[in-house]
């Protein structure tokens, strides 16, 4: 059945791409953020090994979210794990062997590089697409990678560095 929402169908499959671009990405991060739970160590164990659970438990729930909001436009949702991996614009470091805070570090990093990523494909949707909806979305979405940067953040914040 066609698609009637009221953003042509050109644009319809445009966005459609950038979701599941956006997919592949916070697979990536949700990967990551599972294999340094796996694989943390250390002093801090316990309370990141929890914090890492924690963190990607709610990127799953962004993924899903992501993949109801690009068939809510009429387009499917990658969800072939390799084709995923192939489409993503990020990585980061395999967690075995690594320090605790070059985990917290390759995971900001991904937050942020998802951060700035979501702001250009918000202001597409707006002003490309003229697709409101999508842009509010990812708006939200957006929203909640600053949150998760910023307690990442004041992790690897020194007392130094607070005092500047």
């Amino acid at each position: 059945m066609k698609t009637n929402i009221g953003i042509n169908d050109e644009a319809r499959l445009e966005v459609g791409q950038m979701l599941n671009l956006l997919l592949a990405d916070e697979y990536v991060l949700y990967a990551t953020t599972r294999d340094y739970h796996w694989n943390v160590t250390g002093p801090e164990f316990r309370s990141l090994h929890q914090q890492f659970e924690e963190q990607y438990t709610q990127i799953a729930q962004w993924i899903d979210d992501v993949a109801e909001r690009a068939r809510a436009i009429g387009v499917g949702a990658r969800g072939n794990w390799g084709d995923l991996a192939k489409a993503a614009r990020s990585s980061a470091d395999p967690g075995m062997g690594l320090p605790a805070e070059h985990m917290l570090a390759e995971l900001l990093s991904l937050h942020e590089e998802m951060i700035v990523q979501l702001r250009t494909d918000s202001e597409a949707c707006v002003d490309r697409f003229k697709d409101a909806g999508t842009a509010d979305f990812l708006t939200g979405l957006m929203e909640q990678h600053e949150k998760a940067a910023w307690m990442l953040r004041a992790q690897l914040e020194t007392e130094e560095e607070e005092a500047s």
